[in-house]
């Protein structure tokens, strides 16, 4: 007979993820074990094989769980009424309103994507794809002239504000709304500022 599912499963499995995430970005991921991660999440070594078979079963999940997230509230910004700078300011803001309290995922995601299989990597590189999509086509409505003339520059454009954002956590962890909404303002305003340069 199939075991059935506890009621409080998914409260339990993103508990264990937030404290996986915890201890892999602290500890490192090859040096924390199982029984460390059961301990940091407050059950049994056995109860989290329940959950996860392996480590790095637990670290794709993370990734996965964080990305899918990440890129589905990326998306979800309703620019059509915008103009090119409030649509670019909106996605600055949104990118890192997100990144708010996902510190710890966001470090392993930027470490450690690299070592999982290929299949895996692939399915995550493709939430990251699917962001660098939305940047530049909102980069591109604020410089169409200087991409239709030299659309190689978009990508690169569009990371370059990934760049900006990406490591906001590691100066400014402690950031709150407010900060987040002003280094918004000024990367939007060093982009439309680069924009019109190059």
């Amino acid at each position: 007979m199939a075991r059935t599912i506890a009621k409080d499963h998914d409260k339990k499995r993103a508990q264990i993820l937030r404290q996986a995430a915890r201890v892999f970005a602290t500890e490192g991921f090859d040096r924390a074990s199982m029984s460390q991660l059961a301990e940091a999440c407050g059950i049994s070594k056995a109860n989290i094989y329940h959950y996860y078979p392996s480590k790095d079963a637990l670290l794709f999940d993370i990734l996965d769980t964080y990305l899918r997230a990440l890129r589905d509230r990326i998306m979800a910004v309703d620019i059509a009424a915008m103009t090119p700078p409030e649509a670019l300011n909106a996605l600055v803001l949104e990118i890192l309103l997100a990144y708010q309290g996902a510190d710890h995922e966001h470090r392993i995601q930027i470490r450690r994507l690299a070592i999982l299989p290929e299949g895996e990597q692939k399915i995550l590189r493709a939430y990251q794809r699917d962001m660098v999509r939305r940047m530049s086509q909102v980069l591109e409505m604020c410089a169409p002239e200087t991409f239709a003339a030299e659309p190689a520059k978009l990508r690169a454009a569009a990371m370059s504000v990934f760049g900006m954002l990406n490591w906001y956590y590691m100066w400014n962890t402690k950031a709150d709304t407010r900060a987040r909404r002003e280094y918004a303002r000024l990367v939007t305003d060093l982009t439309l500022g680069g924009l019109r340069a190059v």
